[in-house]
């Protein structure tokens, strides 16, 4: 699910990906190595800084990315298997990091103005 976006998004922004099973884990058990594969992809390429299941695992899955727009990451998350096969769904929710901790400012990104800690 996607909530259309009322601003443009720069691509500096971050986005909170959070994959909801719509079936059972068992049924979207088959569906687990491609869903990996996906997340080995987007790690790969620098999109998905971090990603991990939900704790309860039934809930699913939750995905930091960064350096693309709301209309590319819409269509990423399109892709993962477990949305192909029906079997999940995203949220999206896309953040303009207004304060970021030192460590993690170059791995998102932001500039100097934004470097707080």
């Amino acid at each position: 699910m996607c909530v259309p976006e009322s601003r443009n998004v720069r691509d500096d922004m971050l986005h909170l990906l959070l994959l909801r099973y719509t079936a059972s884990e068992q049924e979207a058990a088959p569906f687990v190595a491609a869903h990996v594969e996906f997340l080995e992809q987007h790690h790969g390429d620098g999109t998905f800084v971090l990603s991990g299941q939900t704790i309860p695992s039934e809930l699913g899955g939750a995905i930091l990315a960064r350096g693309v727009d709301r209309a590319q990451v819409e269509k990423i998350v399109a892709q993962d298997p477990f949305v192909v096969r029906g079997v999940g769904e995203y949220v999206i929710t896309t953040i303009d990091p207004g304060r970021v901790h030192l460590a993690l400012a170059e791995l998102v990104g932001a500039d100097a103005s934004r470097v707080r800690g």
